[in-house]
């Protein structure tokens, strides 16, 4: 649950309601009353409308975290908050994912979170169910927690987000060579995670 103040008079009041986050209330003086419920409504339908994807891009992110991917997500939408006079009507799912991209690699580097090594993967089912699914999941958030954060982030948004390499590079801050570096050497460690995952065991 966090408070934030958004200057003399006005504020926001942002609570975490099982998975959903919702801005409960703005306060303002005449014409600013009317503008700042607007906002709200506008913000609230965003919201609600992209938060399982968010969250899921969190995730994936933070290579499989929840708790962390939630209070990424957080600190996001807050700043979203204030920033959406400006991007509310252009292009605010590209704002949050450079948030959530470049606080996820500020977070690796302040603190080592710990690898999920798996020594040995379950054959796969031969009847997909949806079992077989979050177990695939599960797979894939290890081998991406294994990467460095920046090539996690490479891989995650030019893959899973299907962005173009240009955006990847605006995104993480980098030149787009460095962009597709980041993303190769992601793809190539994934492949590797991946053969090993499918050798015999003697």
């Amino acid at each position: 649950m966090v408070r934030v103040h958004s200057g003399a008079g006005a504020g926001v009041f942002v609570e975490g309601v099982g998975a959903r986050w919702k801005p409960v209330g703005t306060t303002g003086r005449q014409g600013g009353a009317a503008m700042g419920q607007v906002r709200t409504e506008e913000f609230d339908r965003f919201v609600a409308a992209r938060w399982s994807t968010l969250l899921h891009l969190a995730r994936l992110l933070t290579g499989g975290d929840r708790h962390r991917a939630e209070d990424l997500l957080q600190e996001a939408l807050v700043k979203l908050w204030f920033a959406w006079p400006k991007v509310g009507g252009q292009a605010p799912e590209a704002y949050v994912r450079r948030i959530l991209a470049r606080a996820a690699a500020r977070s690796a580097r302040r603190r080592w979170w710990g690898e999920q090594p798996v020594e040995q993967l379950p054959d796969p089912p031969e009847v997909a169910d949806a079992t077989a699914v979050v177990d695939e999941r599960t797979r894939l958030e290890a081998m991406l927690a294994s990467l460095p954060a920046r090539q996690r982030a490479a891989v995650v948004l030019r893959y899973y987000q299907d962005l173009p390499e240009q955006d990847v590079a605006e995104i993480l801050g980098c030149p787009l060579g460095t962009a597709r570096s980041l993303t190769a050497r992601g793809v190539a460690r994934l492949r590797r995670l991946l053969a090993e995952a499918v050798e015999p065991v003697e």
